[in-house]
């Protein structure tokens, strides 16, 4: 009798113990998707005109992976941002000689504070920043995608 009762906790511990282990299931979401999610949703409030300095990443960033999951073009019309959602379509004014640019926000920086956007390189020498590496420039959203569901 005494060897049943050992064998019944014994069983009843080694279960207890294997259902902690064990995790509720994803709902079909990979964690890349369930990242981007959440940034779409933390940075979706109202977008508007940004003032500040922008930078331009460097090269060796061609071919890298984005927050959206695309691949870095240097010469792309793409840029990050911190705070508009990711797909937002927006025009970048360089303050200093009036240039502009229609760029699409695919990823998130700058990761200095002191900056409000970093540009592809592409569009850095379209804007004429590429000499001096920064520029004070104006960021306007021009289309924002409709939030997530």
């Amino acid at each position: 009798m005494r060897v049943i009762r050992r064998a019944a906790a014994l069983a009843a511990l080694s279960l207890g113990i294997g259902l902690l282990g064990v995790a509720p299931a994803a709902e079909g979401k990979s964690p890349r998707r369930e990242a981007q999610a959440q940034s779409q949703r933390h940075h979706h409030a109202a977008p508007r005109v940004q003032r500040g300095r922008a930078s331009f990443y460097a090269n060796r960033f061609h071919g890298r992976r984005m927050a959206n999951g695309r691949r870095f073009n240097r010469n792309a019309p793409v840029a990050a941002s911190r705070t508009l959602p990711l797909g937002t379509v927006a025009r970048v004014r360089n303050l200093e000689n009036g240039r502009t640019a229609v760029v699409t926000i695919e990823d998130r920086g700058p990761h200095l504070r002191s900056r409000v956007i970093d540009l592809s390189p592409g569009t850095a020498a379209r804007l004429g920043i590429l000499r001096q590496g920064v520029a004070m420039v104006e960021v306007t959203p021009i289309r924002v995608p409709d939030q997530p569901g």
